[in-house]
């Protein structure tokens, strides 16, 4: 007979329902308590101090049920909302006035969160919780005296020896730039081990080398404003900052309504906090240059531009950086939280704005994000401020071509793809006849190259017609080329070329849709110019001809028509292209074909990489080459060398990637094994129980021959990617010292467009391939950058490598 009693089943369920009514209950309170944190200090019909008083009292009393969830929320907002960080600072502040233990739990939780930020090289999220507890001191919750130990530890990282002055700025960057927040405090209460902490700065910074400096700079000239390494502005911002003693008038202080609350409240003294020290698998924040457009002179009447060494425009473009750090994914909210910074009218915000977009669309080496973000970016605030924003960011595309003589050569080209694409979404329109100066200068000067560079560019974006309507006549030299192809098989007085007859009998067969094999039946016939005893007796320059221009001749209608017969004729490139020797000829004869557009050459080349048609060297040799002098300082042929420096990368990395995976599975699958024998008979048990699973791991499993193999394929693409370089930068090295020896055999000067191009180059590629190039920067001053080097060319190497010293 059952013993259940009755309705047992039916409490069971009442049980149940209770618990998950509990769970949800909980759930929506959570969700509530994280909503009010979030949206404090966000507009409402309330003042803010009323919310905070409210919103601290909501979180004391729920304090017993959710304290771990309230820690964790306020230490989120804490490092990824830091523009509110004083509201957050004033809210902890409160709530450890009223509750001192859990005051003392939160200081734990961030100092933890400092620790493990510094470990995980997470470097803005530790500025962001130094700062945070930083602030902390101004509400009563740290003391002074730890706060400043925790500073003073952080400066000593700087004084240490054999670690990388890259990991030594950051944390004297982080000292000073958590200084205007702090910084009246500490004098107020200890003025004297605030300037024994300001004069070891002091010292770190006059020893410090800045060799950095000259390749990071977004100009050659320092006016008519100078273009300051980062730690010395912001250190000439603090100084001033220390003159008007540690006033500054733009991080809002909602803790001092408080003050009276706050100042009874006890405080918590910070543990000992000792920088993890230096491990070679570090990867520090490099140096920069502060970049600067405007002054106060350029801005209309109204709210005046604070000055370069205040820190009210470190403070503002910092914010403003921040705001593009957070919403770069989607421009118009972007833009829409530029145009709504919180102190708009007390600064000339659209020149703020344009001069930060610009700053990060120039950061050296490289921008943050893809350069086409701010592009888009600027093009929404021109859409929702239409009365100011298209006169600011014209006044500044003035600035920037007045300016462009000394403008870094990396730079000139995202100029360029900024200004094209720009002009794009505005029909094109520009006072052209303003630059008409510039058809007075020699080619090869910025100004004209500029102008041309932009309409290739544009070209890119339109079409031939409606470029040559948009241009005033006198513009008419700088105007590019119909982009057709030219195909001189079929061009007058083709006749009298060798392979004209198999030209046309190749076009025939194709357009019949011909096999690969009937293609080289076609070209068997053609005689080979070059001498019997040449090495390689397969590779006829004449086959390569014919075929090439022939084929892409008849795919030229579009890039997909030109991608499908690259594609269906695979084979006969494969046959023909043996040697890098015929490789260069096959992109010979492309260019040979399509030299008047840029961009099928380009998307050509990016093809034949990927289907392996050529190899990367063969296209390092082809730039380089001499029949490709009259091409070396136009923009795309370094378009194509970066793309082509950018595909090796990539292998190589998806191989490391393969391998490390392979690695990880093998051990994975040694150890299941160790355990599965040490698991005798259970073992068996559940191997029979999983096997379907089983099977698939067998499958998966890689052997130790299989990994070996993805070994060699890792060390093989290593040094074919190491060859990539050393080609590379050898050939810039001949031609450099080529032209340095004739200037000084002639007596010339040898500081030519041509030199300043050409060395402009020689620094892009160290700077935009950095991270690949530093693995082998050894090999490389062993092998070219040798002491007995003009000092022009190795001052460029020299400054590479001090960018992660």
């Amino acid at each position: 007979m059952s013993r259940r009693r009755p309705h047992e089943e039916e409490d069971g369920y009442d049980r149940a329902y209770r618990k998950r009514r509990r769970v949800s209950e909980n759930q929506e309170i959570e969700d509530r308590l994280e909503s009010l944190i979030l949206r404090v200090g966000e507009k409402s019909t309330s003042s803010l101090e009323s919310n905070l008083e409210g919103l601290a009292s909501v979180l004391e009393a729920d304090l017993a049920s959710f304290r771990s969830k309230i820690l964790r929320i306020l230490t989120d907002c804490a490092i990824k909302m830091p523009e509110k960080c004083t509201i957050y600072t004033t809210l902890v502040g409160l709530l450890n006035a009223k509750n001192y233990n859990f005051g003392g739990e939160f200081v734990e939780y961030m100092v933890r969160n400092l620790k493990d930020s510094l470990k995980a090289c997470k470097w803005n999220a530790a500025r962001y919780s130094l700062r945070f507890l930083a602030d902390l001191v101004n509400c009563h919750v740290i003391s002074a005296g730890s706060l400043l130990q925790l500073l003073d530890n952080m400066v000593d990282a700087a004084k240490e020896d054999g670690v990388p002055q890259v990991r030594k700025d950051w944390y004297v960057f982080a000292v000073l730039s958590t200084l205007p927040w702090v910084g009246r405090e500490l004098y107020e209460k200890k003025e004297q081990s605030l300037e024994h902490l300001l004069v070891s700065i002091e010292v770190f910074l006059g020893k410090r080398s800045k060799k950095h400096h000259a390749a990071l700079r977004v100009w050659a000239l320092d006016t008519p404003h100078p273009q300051e390494e980062y730690l010395d502005c912001l250190w000439a911002q603090i100084r001033k900052l220390r003159q008007d003693n540690w006033a500054e008038k733009h991080i809002p202080r909602p803790y001092l309504a408080f003050d009276s609350i706050l100042c009874e409240a006890l405080q918590h003294n910070l543990p000992t906090i000792l920088p993890p020290p230096h491990h070679d698998s570090y990867q520090y924040p490099m140096p920069h240059v502060v970049f600067r457009m405007f002054d106060y002179t350029d801005c209309p009447e109204g709210p005046i531009l604070p000055g370069a060494h205040s820190i009210e425009r470190f403070l503002i473009e910092e914010h403003l950086h921040q705001i593009i750090e957070m919403h770069h994914l989607e421009r118009k909210d972007c833009a829409a939280h530029l145009l709504n910074f919180p102190y708009k009218s007390k600064i000339p915000l659209d020149y703020s704005i344009v001069e930060v977009i610009f700053a990060e669309l120039f950061h050296m080496p490289s921008p943050r994000y893809l350069e086409i973000v701010y592009g888009s970016i600027l093009i929404e605030l021109c859409k929702l401020q239409p009365s100011t924003m298209p006169q600011v960011l014209a006044q500044a595309t003035e600035i920037l071509f007045i300016r462009i003589d000394t403008m870094n050569t990396a730079c000139f080209d995202r100029f360029v793809n900024w200004f094209a694409y720009h002009l794009s979404n505005f029909q094109f329109r520009w006072s052209w006849e303003d630059w008409d100066s510039c058809l007075q200068l020699d080619p090869e000067h910025p100004r004209p190259k500029f102008v041309r560079e932009v309409l290739l560019k544009a070209l890119r974006l339109s079409y031939h017609q409606r470029i040559k309507e948009m241009m005033p006549e006198p513009f008419e030299s700088l105007i590019p080329a119909k982009p057709e192809p030219k195909f001189k098989y079929a061009a007058e007085g083709a006749g009298s070329l060798p392979g004209t007859t198999h030209a046309h009998k190749l076009v025939v067969s194709i357009r019949a849709k011909c096999k690969p094999e009937e293609v080289l039946h076609v070209l068997k016939d053609l005689p080979n110019s070059r001498h019997d005893d040449d090495a390689d007796s397969r590779f006829n320059p004449l086959k390569i001809d014919v075929f090439v221009q022939t084929l892409l001749n008849l795919g030229s209608k579009s890039f997909s028509h030109s991608f499908a017969a690259i594609s269906k004729f695979h084979y006969v490139f494969k046959e023909l292209a043996d040697s890098e020797e015929a490789q260069i000829c096959i992109l010979r004869n492309m260019f040979e074909l399509w030299n008047d557009h840029q961009q099928m050459m380009c998307v050509l080349i990016d093809k034949m990489l990927k289907t392996q048609i050529i190899e990367c060297s063969a296209v390092a040799n082809w730039i380089f080459s001499k029949e490709m002098s009259g091409e070396f300082t136009k923009l795309y042929l370094w378009e194509i060398l970066h793309l082509t420096i950018r595909k090796m990368s990539k292998h190589v990395s998806r191989l490391g990637r393969e391998l490390a995976e392979a690695r990880e599975r093998l051990r994975h699958a040694e150890s299941d094994s160790d355990e599965s024998e040490d698991g005798d008979g259970e073992g068996n048990n559940n191997s029979s129980k999983h096997g379907i699973s089983g099977v698939g791991d067998d499958h998966e499993k890689p052997s130790e021959d299989m990994v070996d193999r993805m070994e060699e394929r890792l060390e093989a693409a290593q040094a074919d990617q190491k060859n990539l370089f050393l080609i590379i930068f050898q050939r810039f090295i001949m031609i450099l010292s080529e032209h340095l020896v004739r200037c000084d055999t002639d007596g010339r000067d040898f500081n030519t467009h041509w030199y300043k191009w050409t060395i402009g180059r020689l620094q892009q590629v160290f700077l935009v391939h950095h991270e690949q190039v530093q693995k082998y920067s050894s090999t490389l001053e062993t092998l070219l950058f040798t002491q007995d080097l003009d000092p022009h060319i190795l001052e460029v190497f020299h400054q590479f490598t001090s960018l992660r010293a």
